[in-house]
């Protein structure tokens, strides 16, 4: 079975929790005394569901996604008490989206503790949702470790604090559709045109995909993206910064 733990093993994922810097002195012994039980906890939220059908991380991100969105709840309370429930939502949408949790692994390097099948090791498409995934199974694993959300609020805390900050100096950066749209409704005008055209063929090319964006029959922005909804952000991200400069927004 694939959650059987060798040393080799045992000694790569203490390696990796180690490299979290999870302020916590409790967790910092549990890494240390190696138990068994939450060791195979940790291993099962590396393993795919192409590598083994049965023992897989499926469970795991499924516990871990709602310890994210409390533990995300937890950081917005403490951090911008002021704020209202609507600016509430919109934040931890930001901060617990699929996007965040690539980017977390990516930062913290996951993917090379991901057990993967033949079929998964060779899909590109994949990779960043396998990623996402698996990050969200190790915020379900170190919850398990005590049935406490204290040890992810001191992982992830610091972490939202910078991201935060970046989302709400700027946050048609990351819903510039949905900024756009509201522009549009509140000119009186109808909705904006999206005309994509695929480019490239290659899977994971940046500039796969053109968009042009259209108000009124007119070509306001045009923006490359290596997703039908990528390059549309992206036109739209552009269109929104333009307005921003000749004061229209």
């Amino acid at each position: 079975m694939t959650n059987i733990i060798n040393a080799k093993r045992i000694n790569q994922i203490t390696t990796f929790l180690k490299s979290l810097n999870i302020k916590s002195e409790r967790f910092s012994e549990i890494i240390r005394t190696q138990n068994i039980s939450v060791f195979q906890n940790f291993n099962q939220a590396f393993i795919h569901s192409s590598k083994d059908k049965i023992i897989n991380y499926e469970k795991l991100e499924f516990f871990g996604d709602a310890v994210l969105r409390l533990a995300a709840s937890n950081f917005i309370e403490k951090k911008y008490p002021q704020m209202s429930v609507g600016e509430r939502s919109e934040l931890r949408a930001q901060i617990v989206s699929d996007e965040w949790l690539t980017k977390l692994g990516g930062k913290i390097d996951i993917e090379k503790l991901i057990l993967k099948g033949p079929k998964a090791l060779n899909d590109d498409n994949s990779k960043n949702t396998i990623i996402a995934e698996a990050t969200e199974a190790l915020i379900g694993a170190v919850y398990k470790c005590f049935n406490s959300i204290q040890e992810v609020n001191l992982w992830l805390d610091d972490i939202w604090e910078e991201d935060s900050e970046i989302f709400l100096q700027a946050p048609y950066k990351f819903k510039s559709k949905t900024v756009l749209q509201e522009w549009c409704q509140s000119k009186g005008f109808d909705l904006p045109v999206y005309k994509i055209i695929e480019v490239s063929k290659k899977n994971g090319d940046p500039k796969r995909f053109s968009c042009d964006i259209f108000i009124k029959g007119l070509k306001e922005s045009s923006a490359f993206g290596k997703s039908h909804k990528q390059a549309e952000t992206n036109a739209a991200r552009v269109l929104i910064e333009k307005f921003i400069t000749i004061g229209e927004i």
